[in-house]
């Protein structure tokens, strides 16, 4: 039988919110309602490409407005969700220091100016505002205390790094550690992580169910408040990955005795696998990925689903962005290197669905950025952005025209940046040692490093960086 979001997707919209009597809204605002929904390492390939079975993402997609050259300026997790909460750059991480309940990371800081997030400036503006998360710093680290409390809803969720630590079946534990992978940090993190939902046979018991449930309980609340602003932010399918047979099925992979390479392991790949078993090991890693993003896909769908009964469709934005991706092996690389700032890392999924359905199906090649999207939302809400912000409008695309030139992105994580224009992709280290040059012209994979071959290349790409980021970069 079809969704409710699939029979609105073939034209049935309004037959079926009629049929949903006092579940619908009884008018339509004069300001849009705001749902962004924030999937962790969601590769970009997964959402718009044919790698994983994701209808709902694809419903989006068709809905919307889809960005196919999105990169975010500031990575990983924590500097991500700051860009994309402020609607400014965060990279360069000057300034940084460590603190408690945070990774030791350049760029792992709280936002200080509380007050311009684009979720402060509509509550402010008269929006109910809610946040919902079981991502382990911003809903439950002290630093992000005054963030949590700058919501009317913030609902957190225990998520896979904190929470239980109890005890976990050798079995369970032997099947999803590959011997290749098992240390012991890796053996401490799947144990952790199993005790805290044991979801391979119940996907009730997963981290994105219980984040969409709370999405779907926030957004029965946000109905009864509007204008709303609703961000629910899940951290799957962040690894380890430990799905439930049917959607590695579904993804037309077999359901494998195991043991399973949940935890992978960051590095160069021949520092950790044999050249017998990269393969084998690679692919499997690839499987377990794409069937957690199949699973993070069904319960985002159910969140979308309620939008629908609830009538709200026509009269919500809906965004959805990824913090980064993954590499399975590109380039010799497995994890989030920072080092290694090529797509598969540095690109994501930004899909921007507009009330009124303009451009719905449509792509976009802007240079579009996690910090455009405070600026855009805001636009789109008749509330004009803060001084701080410095994103772009991406809104005006909406209609037909033009936001900002941009002619590169730049960004950085950790001690790293990257650059990327039509011609060239430059990364280096914020020493600017060690840079990389790849001739997108001759080299779309990004194969062969040409920096060496053309240093005036190198030298005018970084003094772009330093130009835009203000000066010297940071290095830690």
């Amino acid at each position: 039988m079809p969704t409710r979001r699939e029979l609105l997707v073939a034209g049935a919209g309004a037959a079926a919110a009629a049929s949903l009597g006092a579940c619908a809204s009884p008018s339509r605002p004069e300001r849009p309602n705001v749902l962004v929904i924030v999937a962790d390492t969601l590769r970009v390939d997964h959402v718009y490409g044919d790698a994983a079975h994701t209808p709902a993402m694809d419903a989006l997609a068709r809905e919307g407005l889809r960005f196919t050259r999105a990169f975010p300026e500031a990575m990983p997790t924590v500097p991500a969700r700051n860009s994309i909460l402020t609607g400014r750059r965060m990279f360069p991480f000057r300034g940084w220091k460590d603190q408690r309940g945070l990774l030791a990371k350049p760029g792992w800081a709280p936002v200080a100016d509380i007050e311009n997030l684009f979720t402060s400036v509509l509550r402010r503006a008269g929006y109910w505002t809610g946040y919902v998360t079981d991502n382990p710093f911003l809903g439950f680290s002290a630093p992000y205390e005054p963030l949590r409390r700058s919501f009317d809803l913030f609902s957190r969720k225990g998520g896979q790094v904190g929470g239980a630590d109890g005890p976990v079946a050798r079995r369970t534990l032997d099947h999803w550690l590959h011997p290749a992978t098992r240390n012991e940090g890796s053996v401490r993190r799947v144990r952790r992580y199993i005790a805290n939902a044991d979801y391979s046979r119940d996907e009730g018991r997963s981290f994105a169910a219980g984040v969409f449930r709370s999405g779907i309980e926030a957004l029965d609340q946000a109905a009864r408040r509007r204008p709303f602003a609703l961000v629910v932010d899940t951290f799957q399918p962040h690894e380890p990955w430990t799905p439930p047979g049917s959607y590695l099925k579904r993804n037309g992979y077999p359901v494998e005795a195991g043991p399973e390479p949940a935890m992978p392991r960051y590095g160069r790949v021949e520092n950790w696998l044999a050249p017998r078993d990269a393969g084998p090991v690679l692919e499997r890693m690839r499987a377990l990925y794409t069937a957690e993003v199949s699973l993070t896909d069904h319960w985002l769908g159910l969140l979308i689903d309620r939008l629908h009964e609830r009538g709200l469709e026509r009269d919500t934005i809906v965004v959805l962005v990824s913090d980064h991706g993954f590499q399975f092996g590109e380039r010799g690389w497995t994890g989030k290197i920072s080092v290694a700032l090529h797509p598969e890392l540095i690109q994501v999924p930004l899909i921007l669905v507009d009330p009124r359905r303009r451009r719905a199906g449509e792509t976009s090649p802007y240079l579009a950025s996690t910090h455009d999207l405070g600026p855009t939302i805001l636009s789109m809400a008749g509330v004009n952005p803060p001084p701080p912000m410095s994103g772009a409008d991406l809104s005006l695309l909406l209609r037909g025209r033009s936001p900002r030139t941009r002619s590169f992105a730049y960004g950085g994580y950790s001690n790293s940046h990257f650059l990327r224009n039509e011609r060239w992709a430059y990364m280096s280290d914020n020493r600017m040692e060690n840079p990389k040059l790849f001739d997108l012209r001759h080299d779309p994979g990004e194969l062969t490093n040409v920096a060496a071959r053309h240093a005036d290349v190198v030298g005018e790409l970084s003094e772009q960086v330093l130009a835009r980021a203000g000066g010297e970069l940071p290095y830690y």
